[in-house]
């Protein structure tokens, strides 16, 4: 990633530790204990149900009984766990306590929390919720122009944008670097690019994290130090399609208010990995699994677990299919994974690389409608779909591709 100036950061804004305590209590209360109390009671009542067939009304006191002691059980763990869940909040509202922000690990609870239920935090929780941001060295960037001079000394007019996929954040563009020796964006600086990482909230619907796209980045190129002159944007699983979906955004405007989509026309490349474009059989797949499992009252409490998913998980049902084309002036590069060496091979057209289907990562269905009639494809063999980070295959394309 680019330097940062020699000053220390400011500390980082936004949740706290203390934020995330109050959280996973109030999940706690709702998901573990709630779900726990509901399937406890369907057990008993088909339980009691039977007593009574067989004892008639001798079984009333037994049933009683033990609904009064499961009722103060639950109740009072429910309680107990909703003042915590208060008392915490208003501890995190004085400010006390280390910033959410300030670790790794914190970051890697945040971005996974907002991909699972980001759409409620923003809501119910905003502080917890991610926005969509610049991010260098942990920190959101100010797309204004003194910051992102000082965030980008060394900046080109040719910005390669990364974004991330479902709970990940910019960090995960660093894994698997021991293959290399280096990175997508470390290699592309040293060929005269600029690379600039997003953070998004991926349990936001794609097309709004889409319209938050469009936005940041005609901001950060008004204000970027030098004039822009070409930008590739590169995308890896959800974050390909929040790309899609910002570019639609920006289509739109084009056609409402002529001449005021100041970095479309310099976007020359898209690059798309392990993206969902026409859907991800897993989350399919979680999506029937609770509504099978809310068939029976036994049950229907762990299918209510699953149906608390964030709107960016149920978008990726059926991927991101607009009626609006492919940019005209960019060239899509699509790369798709497999488990398998080739992917014909029948578990590799299955399973894929465990997420995304090859069919799907190059936007094509099952009757061989393409997405992308133009797009270069590239596959790559005995990976999953993180292992095409910073893979060799695809870092060689890239070059390539962004020459």
């Amino acid at each position: 990633m680019p330097a940062m100036p020699d000053t220390a950061p400011p500390p980082a804004p936004g949740a706290s530790v203390i934020d995330a305590l109050a959280l996973l209590t109030a999940v706690t209360d709702e998901l573990v204990v709630g779900s726990a109390r509901d399937t406890h009671e369907a057990i008993a009542r088909r339980v009691h149900a039977v007593a009574r067939l067989g004892l008639g009304s001798a079984a009333d006191p037994v049933e009683s009984i033990h609904r009064g002691v499961a009722g103060a059980v639950y109740g009072g763990l429910g309680l107990a766990l909703r003042k915590s869940s208060s008392g915490l909040d208003k501890l995190a509202g004085t400010g006390v306590g280390p910033r959410l922000e300030d670790g790794a690990r914190g970051r890697f609870v945040s971005s996974a929390v907002n991909g699972l239920i980001g759409d409620e935090l923003l809501r119910e929780r905003p502080q917890l919720a991610i926005p969509m941001a610049v991010r260098v060295h942990g920190r959101d960037v100010d797309p204004a122009p003194a910051e992102l001079a000082a965030a980008f000394p060394e900046a080109t007019g040719r910005l390669v944008v990364f974004l991330h996929g479902l709970c990940e954040n910019e960090s995960y563009w660093n894994l698997h670097r021991e293959r290399t020796g280096t990175t997508y964006g470390e290699a592309l600086a040293a060929r005269g690019w600029t690379p600039v990482y997003l953070r998004a909230n991926t349990g936001l619907p794609i097309r709004e994290n889409g319209v938050a796209l469009a936005a940041l980045l005609s901001a950060v190129v008004a204000s970027w130090p030098v004039e822009v002159d070409r930008i590739a944007l590169v995308g890896h699983s959800m974050g390909g399609l929040i790309m899609r979906a910002g570019l639609n955004v920006l289509a739109l405007q084009s056609v409402a208010e002529p001449g005021e989509t100041p970095w479309a026309d310099r976007v020359t490349d898209v690059v798309t990995l392990c993206s969902p474009h026409r859907g991800a059989p897993i989350a399919w797949g979680i999506g029937h699994g609770s509504r099978l499992l809310g068939l029976l009252p036994e049950t229907s409490a762990f299918g209510r677990i699953l149906d608390k998913r964030s709107e960016g998980v149920r978008d990726l049902v059926d991927g991101y299919v607009d009626e609006l084309p492919p940019l005209k002036e960019a060239r899509y590069r699509l790369v798709a994974a497999t488990v398998t060496q080739s992917a014909r091979h029948p578990v590799g057209s299955v399973v894929g690389d465990y997420l995304v289907r090859p069919r799907s990562a190059v936007g094509r269905d099952r009757r061989g409608s393409e997405l992308f009639p133009d797009a270069e494809t590239l596959h790559v063999g005995r990976t999953d779909h993180f292992g095409v980070l910073n893979h060799p295959e695809v870092l060689a394309a890239l070059e390539g591709w962004l020459a």
